[in-house]
């Protein structure tokens, strides 16, 4: 089957949104690290518009930092594929053509970083997950003792990791006499602007304390919130396109019609035009991002995790059973507590449009495509509200229930007896702790003592530790849909 490329461009039916502006004269004014799915049915689609618009200083060029799957995607497509935007029985295709190419950067670390130094370069962008800041998740500092890292330090000019990347290449500009070139960061994490600067500004100065003087002086590291429901490609999603498209795009992605971006007003140098193109531009990114995470992000982890375990594939299947919507709205009722709405969020019309969302059967948005990393992503989508509530001297019922379908989860067996991967940077951890434990109170207080995930203060807390053990506790006896029925009682 003949692959989608500029070639194939013209033979695509009518419905099918093309580029549409001259892609050879396009510049690569962006470079992403950490190219997947998210970013190209995310920020790739704001600066092909950008493109579109006439503004041909937007081109992508995407990095991979470990494996070369998207690079054997995309490349053979010229940089195209096409984005799926689905929405009940509707089905919109449009074809990308920001992506100019993709770099494999373990292969040639040099050939990426001096794409990076090229003047043309304006935004840095990335997408590694935590994992890939190399920080500390207590202290927030850099993992200095881990093996890429120092291995940066030691030599910056053939880098292993994002923030290696990034400070070579600043490195390489201002040898060149240019600017720095904004980084921002697209993670789904609070405070990422901040993180990825701590990250590079670390390694700068262990590297060379005047280069991180100028990158403190003259770099910008914007905060951000992104959002976007972006499930993982099927293989009979790739079949299904193809029979549509007439040829074969190994590079889809698909996505729900809804898709924001806040940032902070902050850059180094030159950016599009975000306003028109239907960015949000704030001086504070905060209050998005805790709106966000503490109601769609929290939401979507415990229902992940009660969905799973009770043998519900996908998330629209999951809230379509009473106990777990009504569970949902429960649950948002405690965070929206937490919340300080920034002007111009309906938070009671932000609630309805996210079960919308979450109700959208044409996503096939897999629960445990979203319980992955869950250790990663507990402090920030949970238990940081949860511990507001506690402050204020209010139940997290709700929230503890979400905590312990996440213990639950980690046992890697469903109520159906089905065994699961716990795929979790603390997996390996976590099933030493179950293993150990006699009981299902000592399995609670073991799972707690994990400091990379709640903190002592937290964990040492006897309201929340008598919270998670009830929950558990109900999962374990009732099931994960009796439980959740319980909490709306």
């Amino acid at each position: 089957m003949t692959r989608l490329d500029e070639a194939a461009l013209t033979g695509l039916s009518d419905d099918v949104v093309r580029p549409g502006y001259d892609r050879t004269a396009a510049k690569t004014g962006v470079v992403h690290l950490g190219i997947g799915a998210f970013h190209r049915a995310h920020q790739a689609v704001v600066f092909d518009d950008a493109l579109k618009s006439g503004d041909l200083r937007w081109g992508v060029l995407g990095a991979s930092l470990r494996s070369p799957g998207v690079r054997d995607q995309l490349n053979p497509q010229d940089g195209l594929y096409t984005l799926v935007v689905r929405d009940g029985e509707r089905e919109d295709l449009r074809v990308i053509g920001a992506c100019r190419s993709v770099m494999v950067g373990p292969e040639d670390p040099a050939a990426l970083v001096a794409a990076m130094a090229d003047a043309d370069v304006h935004i840095v962008t990335l997408t590694v997950t935590e994992k890939g800041y190399r920080l500390d998740p207590a202290s927030g500092e850099l993992l200095v003792e881990d093996p890429d890292v120092a291995a940066d330090i030691a030599d910056i000019e053939r880098p292993r990791t994002a923030p290696g990347f990034i400070v070579a290449a600043l490195r390489a500009r201002r040898a060149a006499g240019l600017g720095p070139f904004t980084v921002i960061s697209c993670d789904n994490l609070p405070h990422n602007g901040r993180r990825i600067r701590a990250g590079v500004l670390a390694m700068a100065r262990a590297v060379d304390s005047s280069l991180a003087e100028w990158i403190a002086a003259e770099g910008a590291f914007p905060q951000t919130m992104i959002d976007r429901i972006v499930p993982a490609t099927t293989a009979e999603d790739v079949v299904r396109l193809t029979a549509r498209l007439g040829v074969e795009d190994q590079g889809m992605v698909k996505a729900e019609p809804f898709t924001q971006w806040v940032i902070e007003d902050r850059f180094a140098g030159e950016r599009p035009d975000f306003a028109a193109l239907g960015v949000q531009l704030t001086d504070a990114v905060e209050p998005w991002e805790d709106a966000k995470l503490r109601l769609l992000n929290g939401a979507h982890s415990a229902v992940a995790y009660l969905g799973a375990l009770s043998g519900h594939e996908h998330v629209h299947e999951a809230v379509a059973v009473p106990a777990f919507r009504a569970y949902v709205e429960a649950l948002w009722d405690e965070a929206q507590t937490t919340l300080n709405p920034p002007p111009g969020l309906d938070v009671a019309a932000y609630r309805a449009e996210l079960m919308a969302r979450f109700s959208n059967s044409a996503l096939m948005h897999r629960t445990r495509q979203i319980a992955m990393d869950g250790s990663q992503k507990l402090p920030q989508r949970l238990l940081a509200g949860a511990a507001e509530r506690l402050a204020a001297d209010q139940g997290i019922e709700a929230m503890a229930l979400g905590v312990a379908a996440w213990m639950r989860w980690q046992e890697g067996v469903t109520e159906q007896g089905e065994t699961v991967v716990v795929d979790d940077p603390l997996a390996s951890r976590t099933a030493e702790l179950i293993e150990a434990s006699e009981t299902d109170e000592a399995q609670v207080r073991a799972l707690l003592g994990l400091s990379a995930v709640f903190p002592a203060s937290l964990a040492e807390e006897p309201r929340f530790v008598e919270a998670a053990t009830a929950a558990f506790l109900a999962l374990r006896e009732h099931g994960a849909v009796e439980a959740a029925r319980r909490v709306t009682e």
